[in-house]
């Protein structure tokens, strides 16, 4: 006999109510110690211009996610539309990362820094703290790398990559 456990529909309501708000789409990277490693994130807020700091949460203990949530420094990477491959690529844990058809360097202090046309930003960590079946990271933000040129943001809505531009901008 197979005992199929229901989602509380409070739950359910949360995932439809998140779904269906719009998040900027970003690529955390860190240097694990055995190599580099991404994820994947749509959880990533400013939290504070002075000084400037930022925050995300992480869902998983294993694998990437568990080597960014001990890693002291992580870049943020703010990515743009024409950055969807990248996304995807760390989206997806058995995609391979970090190969030399992957244009990425080492920034002078460690980390993986992945080439793109969105802004970078070099963070160190200043705190962990579990959150339900998650833990969210305060970070303080220590360098930025601003791209030559801006391409239009990405958002996730709805289990899905958008591009915002002109074409979304709402008159009024």
């Amino acid at each position: 006999m197979t005992v199929q456990l229901q989602t509380p529909p409070l739950t359910d309501a949360f995932k439809t109510a998140f779904g269906g708000h719009p998040a900027g789409v970003a690529v955390i990277t860190a240097d694990s110690g055995s190599g580099p490693v991404g994820i994947t994130a749509s959880s990533v807020a400013s939290v504070s211009a002075e000084p400037p700091l930022l925050a995300f949460s992480l869902a998983a203990n294993s694998g990437s996610a568990a080597a960014i949530a001990i890693a002291d420094s992580v870049v943020v990477h703010l990515l743009s539309a024409t950055n969807l491959n990248l996304a995807r690529i760390f989206a997806d844990a058995r995609s391979e990362r970090f190969t030399d058809s992957m244009a990425w360097s080492r920034m002078d202090s460690g980390e993986p820094l992945l080439v793109h046309d969105g802004y970078s930003l070099r963070c160190t960590i200043l705190s962990r703290t579990p959150a339900g079946g998650s833990l969210l990271l305060a970070a303080e933000v220590v360098e930025i790398i601003a791209p030559l040129t801006v391409g239009s943001p990405m958002v996730y809505h709805r289990r899905a990559f958008h591009s915002l531009g002109e074409h979304s901008v709402l008159a009024g």
